[in-house]
C-alpha cells in the first residue's frame, strides 16, 4: 500500500546529519492515514539515528496532499524552485520542506 525512506540529504560530509524523506502511497490507499504513519515512523527512526534534520522535496508544487502530510507532520516551508522539471508534457516545480529532529540546530551532534 505504500513505503517510505531516508537517504541521505548529500553525499558530502558536512551534510551527514541530515537527510531526505521519500514516501509513496498507492493511489487507492492514499488519503487512509497510510502516509502519515508511515512519515511518523520514519521520523521517530531518524532520530533514533541521531540525525538533526529532515528535508522534503516535493516533485511538484500542486501535489497539495504531500505539502499538507509534511505541514501537519511539522515541516515547514522554506522554498520552490520553479519549473525545474519537465514530465507529462508539462513543467513541475520542486517544493522545498524542512523539519529539525531531536534538538535540531541547537546542539552540537
Amino acid at each position: 500500500m505504500g513505503y517510505a525512506y531516508a537517504g541521505p540529504y548529500r553525499a558530502r560530509p558536512v551534510y551527514r546529519w541530515s537527510v531526505e524523506d521519500s514516501i509513496y502511497v498507492a493511489p487507492a490507499a492514499q488519503r487512509r492515514g497510510i502516509g502519515r504513519a508511515l512519515l511518523d515512523r520514519l521520523i521517530v527512526e531518524a532520530e533514533r539515528g541521531g540525525f538533526r534534520q529532515m528535508i522534503a522535496i516535493i516533485g511538484d508544487s500542486a501535489n497539495v496532499g504531500s505539502i499538507e502530510l509534511h505541514r501537519a507532520a511539522g515541516f515547514r516551508l522554506v522554498g520552490t524552485f520553479d519549473n525545474v522539471g519537465f514530465k507529462f508534457g508539462r513543467w513541475l516545480d520542486s517544493v522545498l520542506m524542512q523539519r529539525p529532529l531531536g534538538t535540531g540546530a541547537t546542539t552540537a551532534p
